[in-house]
């Protein structure tokens, strides 16, 4: 069972990757550029983006939980609590913004809606989860001698971090917008290769791992 919620897990960034792309491709009006992916959840076939949210969140708590002694505890912690943000936000529907779906305006939008409230919150708690989860790991793969799982860990957990407050401080604009893209799939594919690392040890019985806290 263990291997089996550990490889749910390992799918999840893949399944989001794939979804978002297609969707950034297909879908009329939408700019990468200048438009966050959750924008997606809106318009005709919005509901795509959020089954999709709410399909990948579940699969990280479930790859999370699995996880149990072989990451620190915060980390662990921390994975769950992103996933759940994850879910939550595809549950609460992010506002139109930055001209998507077409028709809506490029500027500011006046007011915000209590699930683009809800949405926002949930995803910058779930991004904080997954901060942590990352510099907690970096930190005790750098006392065990892994530097480059621990670097990788380190890069994630900082470039999630500064892409979101960018992103908040200038959303709508070109780079801010697209360095939080490469923050959300440098994030997906590292709790895709932890969950696969952590499955691999399990599944060959050997006892290497990163002790729990």
């Amino acid at each position: 069972m263990r291997p089996t919620l550990l490889l749910a897990g390992a799918l999840a960034g893949p399944f989001y990757v794939a979804i978002g792309t297609v969707e950034a491709l297909v879908r009329e009006g939408f700019d990468i550029r200048v438009q966050p992916l959750s924008v997606l959840a809106n318009g005709p076939g919005g509901w795509v983006h959020s089954a999709m949210m709410i399909t990948t969140g579940l699969l990280i708590v479930l790859g999370a939980v699995a996880l149990r002694d072989a990451v620190p505890r915060v980390s662990r912690i921390g994975l769950i609590v992103f996933g759940l943000g994850v879910a939550a936000g595809g549950v609460m529907i992010a506002d139109p913004v930055a001209g998507f779906p077409p028709g809506t305006p490029t500027t500011p939008p006046e007011t915000i809606s209590w699930h683009g409230l809800g949405h926002f919150a949930a995803g910058g708690i779930g991004f904080l989860g997954l901060i942590v989860a990352a510099l907690v790991l970096a930190n005790r793969f750098r006392r065990d001698g892994e530097p480059g799982w621990a670097w990788f860990s380190l890069v994630t957990g900082v470039l999630y971090l500064g892409s979101f407050l960018g992103l908040g401080a200038g959303g709508g604009r070109m780079v801010p917008n697209l360095a939080f893209t490469v923050a959300v799939v440098l994030g997906w594919a590292w709790t895709t290769l932890l969950m696969l690392r952590v499955r691999t040890t399990t599944t060959d019985t050997r006892t290497a791992r990163v002790p729990a806290t």
